[in-house]
């Protein structure tokens, strides 16, 4: 039976720990409606504690095309419609290009950016025919620079994500859908513990630089983030909906800072190379 009393419908995935999680308490609090997705339903259902009518938990294996669709079925089954999508599931990988196999790096396209591509593809028809909805895709602020030894396909994966999301944005326009990518810069998430940051299973001492940057962020950044995920949530919820959302979002003010030193360095970049640039015209 459709519930028709909720304000919003959310689908959220990722929703076990961290931002996803933090989701789902802000929005069940203020009664909006929640499908949330984790690979491991017990563990969903541990950390959300909740008996809320307005709550679907599922248990979805994102790399797998039917288990996304058959979320998505439920929820409009459920709460008969979809308002916003947030591509929140995720996670981090350690090692130098030469260290990480074909494997490990393809593994983390998979989860962080074919993951959100499946959802995207299997809720595009419902928003269409309801000419609105808007879609939040976690990038991160290793989304605009890759300037990070030892955390290159990682920033490759958030690169893809701000790619597909600029595309997404056009597409969608004529549909009244709208979509936005969020760029957290270091917040005090889970993110750098074990189980969400996955280490090179071959290690070469040659990789000095990249040891020490792994070490640092492990043992020194782990648990001192200055992001506070309670503020950075309330924040995007802020942006849902909105006339004119932004298609950047970062939050945090390392973030902010990072991006401003990017295009500072590819402003003075191009500008030294314009000649060269213009040399290849007809």
């Amino acid at each position: 039976m459709k519930n028709q009393t909720v304000q919003k419908v959310w689908f959220i995935t990722g929703a076990s720990k961290g931002f996803g999680l933090e989701f789902v308490k802000q929005l069940l609090a203020k009664g909006d409606a929640v499908t949330a997705t984790s690979r491991s339903i017990s563990q969903l259902k541990d950390a959300t504690n909740t008996k809320d009518t307005n709550f679907l938990p599922l248990e979805v294996n994102l790399i797998d095309e039917q288990s996304v669709a058959n979320a998505i079925t439920e929820t409009i089954d459920k709460f008969g419609r979809i308002d916003y999508v947030v591509n929140n599931a995720g996670y981090g990988i350690a090692g130098s290009l030469e260290e990480l196999s074909d494997k490990e790096a393809r593994q983390n396209f998979d989860v962080n950016v074919f993951g959100s591509l499946n959802v995207i593809r299997q809720v595009m028809p419902h928003l269409r025919k309801q000419q609105s909805g808007h879609i939040f895709n976690f990038s991160s602020v290793a989304g605009i620079t890759g300037s990070f030894p030892g955390f290159g396909i990682y920033c490759a994966t958030k690169f893809a994500v701000v790619g597909f999301t600029e595309a997404l944005a056009v597409e969608g326009k004529p549909f009244g859908i709208k979509a936005t990518i969020v760029l957290p810069g270091y917040f005090r998430t889970n993110f750098l513990e074990s189980d969400s940051l996955v280490i090179a299973a071959t290690q070469m001492e040659e990789y000095k630089e990249v040891r020490e940057i792994q070490a640092m962020h492990e043992n020194k950044i782990n648990g001192n983030q200055q992001g506070d995920p309670v503020k950075g949530v309330a924040e995007i919820i802020k942006t849902a909906g909105i006339d004119n959302a932004p298609l950047y979002l970062f939050l945090g003010s390392d973030a902010l800072k990072m991006a401003q030193d990017k295009n500072t360095s590819l402003h003075n970049e191009v500008e030294a190379w314009k000649t060269v640039s213009k040399a290849t015209d007809f």
